[in-house]
């Protein structure tokens, strides 16, 4: 596939993904950039959420890791599908803000293709502790420039953890390097077309 085309209107994007088919909304996320968005099929469909993280944990348990590291929010359901299939009791969430409950936290900062201004990304140091020491899979649903993964690696390292692998439902566009990810499929990055110049 080609994960970089020309944008010419498209309202939709049609994948398959694990026998699965469906159809995603295409969405204008920047500047001459579209995507297609996944969030009615991450934020409940349970068939597809079942199926892709029975998936997932088949392929991630060669590294056995004790625990999945997601972002928040769209992550969420998947990551509890795939630690659930994993057999762990537990995953670790890294928030997108300091709330006041959580006390002592560590902070990385994070730009990702889906948003304006960069981001925070936050652990707690109750979770800090279920990291250290452990063997992590890092997952999201989506990678695409990297940025996110990069930054909960660092999280994970100023906490103690062993990142052993990293994983996601899709790749997206060029930026990240698939050999570094255990992906079932992959997004293509819709971009303005230029006029030709005359």
């Amino acid at each position: 596939m080609e994960l970089i085309r020309p944008y010419r209107g498209e309202k939709f994007f049609e994948i398959e993904v694990c026998g699965l088919r469906r159809r995603l909304p295409i969405v204008q996320v920047g500047e001459g950039v579209w995507i297609a968005s996944n969030a009615e099929l991450v934020f409940g469909d349970v068939e597809f959420i079942s199926t892709v993280s029975e998936e997932l944990a088949r392929r991630a348990s060669q590294y056995a890791p004790e625990v999945i590291v997601t972002p928040e929010a769209k992550a969420l359901a998947l990551a509890y599908a795939l630690s659930r299939s994993l057999g762990h009791s537990r995953y670790v969430v890294a928030r997108k803000s300091v709330k006041a409950y959580m006390g002592e936290v560590i902070v990385e900062e994070v730009k990702s293709i889906t948003t304006k201004e960069p981001q925070i990304l936050v652990l707690t140091k109750d979770d800090a502790r279920k990291i250290a020491g452990k063997r992590v899979c890092l997952f999201d649903d989506v990678v695409s420039t990297g940025g996110t993964i990069a930054a909960l690696e660092k999280l994970v390292k100023r906490a103690g953890g062993d990142v052993v692998c990293r994983a996601a439902v899709w790749l997206e566009g060029t930026w990240y390097d698939p050999e570094n990810l255990i992906y079932l499929s992959t997004l293509p990055v819709f971009v303005e077309e230029k006029a030709e110049e005359t």
